[in-house]
């Protein structure tokens, strides 16, 4: 499990991270210094370095633990096979989420981790650096942004005054085609920010009250499910199963509480079972 203490210095290592590599690098980068892991998926030194420096730190900090991290897994899948073992401690990294947005020298992006011990979710951490942004979540303790605990209101709010976003363009079609027109009954329907760990605090500060996924890897959704359920909200497939990351199923909607999940499930997703 995470204590206090442990939680305090993930963050720590987090925010020293982001001082001494990411955002140094921002908007630095050098056209060979940004290659293509996978045909679409851009990685950058900065994304390599970063997770080098927080695999050690936080081998450090729990030694005889494993660490799962994006770039490892790029080059050797089998790594993965660790958040399914439920074995012990194992860290779920990734070092820059928004990668894309990172070498396009654009904004949001965000370092992330999770704690699963025994296959459970025990801890979880997203950093953005450049808007000072920390949460942390303790599983069965609360959550935490900025330092103060975060409780989602469980109040019930019409559609048209709702606000999230829907990462519609890697729907299959026919469910692209539900999103985009129930959309329409939604007061404000985002297109995404590109950076799974943004849109998972603006969940947890207000800015918006639900955000929809299609692709749920677990460095991309670890952290962030488990700081939504530990503040009183709802992660949860299209079928309405609890997120595991363990699974290979795709699809998560994400939202503040459980009626506000219902409400957008209904107008978004509806007839869609997984």
């Amino acid at each position: 499990m995470a204590d206090d203490t442990l939680s305090d210095e993930v963050g720590a290592l987090l925010r020293s991270v982001a001082d001494e590599i990411v955002v140094p690098m921002f908007c630095r980068l050098e056209e060979h210094e940004v290659t293509e892991k996978a045909p679409g998926e851009v990685v950058t030194v900065a994304d390599q370095r970063a997770e080098e420096m927080i695999t050690e730190g936080l081998l450090r900090l729990r030694p005889g633990s494993v660490v799962v991290g994006e770039e490892a897994v790029a080059a050797d899948p089998d790594l993965l096979d660790h958040v399914r073992a439920g074995d012990g401690d194992v860290w779920v990294v990734d070092p820059i989420d928004g990668t894309a947005n990172f070498a396009a020298g654009q904004r949001p992006f965000a370092l992330m981790v999770a704690l699963l011990t025994d296959g459970r979710q025990a801890g979880g951490w997203i950093l953005d650096p450049l808007a000072g942004d920390l949460a942390v979540a303790r599983a069965g303790v609360g959550a935490c942004l900025g330092g103060r605990p975060v409780g989602l209101a469980d109040v019930v709010r019409p559609l048209a005054d709702l606000r999230g976003a829907a990462m519609s363009h890697y729907l299959p079609p026919d469910a692209r085609d539900r999103v985009t027109d129930g959309g329409r009954r939604i007061g404000e329907l985002l297109p995404g920010q590109h950076c799974a760990g943004r849109e998972y605090l603006d969940v947890l500060s207000g800015a918006q009250q639900f955000v929809l996924f299609w692709r749920t890897l677990p460095w991309d959704h670890l952290p962030g499910a488990l700081l939504v359920r530990e503040a009183g909200g709802v992660a949860r497939r299209f079928d309405g199963g609890e997120y595991d990351p363990a699974d290979d199923e795709r699809g998560l909607l994400v939202a503040a509480n459980e009626r506000i999940w219902t409400q957008v499930h209904a107008a978004l997703l509806d007839g869609h079972a997984g």
